[in-house]
């Protein structure tokens, strides 16, 4: 909740020494004098290397130099608001992001950004296209990409379309803390348009019974057959009065009550159920996920790797389909549910990846199947589109066996010459 330097929160309170989100004295700043709303760097969490993006809260001045052409020119002091993109910022961020890739660094990012600034200026200074910068780099990225929403963060705006994990699904995960918030209008612009006063005033008359009592007197009209006559005007004014005290005294109540009812449509729990994000975290333990996160991921991408050397028609959806029948198959069917456990994950991959001689490898036993197949598959629709040379073939392939081989072949074929003829 408290103003405080990204810093603390990345490394670590100096003085007497809290620990920071990742291991001590590994987190290293760049670019740090240029778009100071932004923070980049690199780190290592739990010994991994990765690239950090976090936003800074506080406001922050940037010193604009006077022109040494211009004499009439003097130096600027402007002041940025934390939690805004602006064009600098921006630029640097998409900067980062493409650094940290040519790396193959894993990347984090703290998001609590509330939009892009929009003034006439930072649209001159082409806000929008450094934005796309950053949808392009992420577009491009190929290695995981976890983004992480802190406590008492939010997530507004464009920076929300532009660090969507829909941008590149196959590697980019959103996570939010359970204190956080995210949608595209902060709670109080929600209600500013689709909850206005009119609606409001409807609620109370629907709900309040004192103000409900006092609007039917005044809207009370003339009956035609019982001769009823109109209120007199003092009556009238004063009902009006009464009634507008009580409007005074309920607006801020109900718009209060109006600002919480839209704020529960933008909690974690809510972006989870219409899949926005991956999963809700807590503080304390999230430095610990995303350790154990991450080095599935980074094992996954090898294991991936090695299965699209062996056949590289497979689709990334059937490789992770293909990893998990795996894991159930070396596991047993009773523990399929512990495939979401990411640290149980981690250690089955790391045991079956290992190139260890003695070792059995289900992976790399399922790998060499696969290799096999897909070398069949490429050899049969070979000769079928050239039936020519389906003799060569043959020639050829029995010039590189061994005796036993080439007998087991003969004896085959002698059986399928006999169940031809019968």
């Amino acid at each position: 909740r408290h103003f405080c330097s990204v810093l603390v929160v990345l490394a670590a309170v100096k003085g007497a020494w809290q620990s920071g989100f990742f291991d001590q004295g590994s987190f290293m700043e760049v670019m740090s004098s240029w778009a100071q709303t932004v923070v980049t760097g690199r780190a290592r969490l739990g010994g991994i290397p990765v690239g950090v993006i976090a936003v800074e809260t506080r406001t922050v001045e940037l010193v604009i130099p006077a022109d040494p052409a211009n004499l009439d020119s003097e130096a600027r002091l402007v002041q940025q608001a934390g939690q805004v993109w602006f064009p600098d910022s921006a630029f640097k961020t998409a900067q980062a992001i493409s650094d940290f890739n040519r790396e193959h660094l894993p990347l984090m990012v703290f998001a609590n950004w509330r939009g892009f600034s929009g003034g006439m200026k930072d649209m001159y200074d082409q806000v929008l296209k450094f934005g796309a910068h950053i949808v392009d780099s992420l577009r491009e990225f190929r290695q995981p990409v976890l983004v992480y929403i802190p406590p008492h963060a939010e997530l507004r705006g464009g920076s929300w379309v532009v660090i969507d994990p829909t941008i590149n699904p196959l590697y980019m995960e959103l996570y939010a803390d359970k204190e956080s918030r995210g949608g595209v209008l902060e709670a109080e612009g929600t209600v500013e348009i689709k909850f206005r006063r009119k609606d409001l005033l409807k609620t109370m008359r629907r709900i309040d019974p004192i103000y409900a009592r006092l609007a039917d007197q005044l809207d009370a009209q003339p009956c035609v057959l019982t001769g009823s006559p109109e209120l007199p005007g003092a009556e009238r004014k004063d009902l009006e009065s009464k009634l507008k005290t009580r409007e005074e005294f309920l607006l801020p109540i109900y718009h209060q009550v109006a600002v919480q009812f839209v704020d529960l449509h933008d909690t974690p729990g809510r972006m989870q159920e219409k899949g926005a994000i991956t999963d809700i975290l807590e503080w304390k333990s999230a430095r610990v996920f995303f350790y154990w996160r991450l080095r599935r991921l980074l094992l996954e991408e090898a294991a991936k790797l090695e299965i699209l050397q062996a056949n590289k028609e497979l689709s990334n959806g059937h490789i992770q389909s293909m990893l998990r029948r795996w894991f159930v198959e070396s596991e047993g069917a009773v523990k399929a549910y512990l495939w979401d456990n990411n640290k149980l994950v981690v250690e089955w991959l790391e045991k079956h990846l290992a190139e260890d001689d003695g070792a059995h490898s289900l992976i790399r036993e399922n790998i060499k199947y696969l290799k096999r197949d897909y070398a069949l598959k490429h050899i049969r629709s070979l000769v079928q589109e050239n039936p020519e040379v389906a003799m060569d073939c043959i020639i050829h392939m029995t010039q590189i066996i061994t005796p036993s081989q080439r007998a087991h072949i003969s004896r085959l074929l002698a059986t399928m010459d006999s169940s031809s003829t019968t």
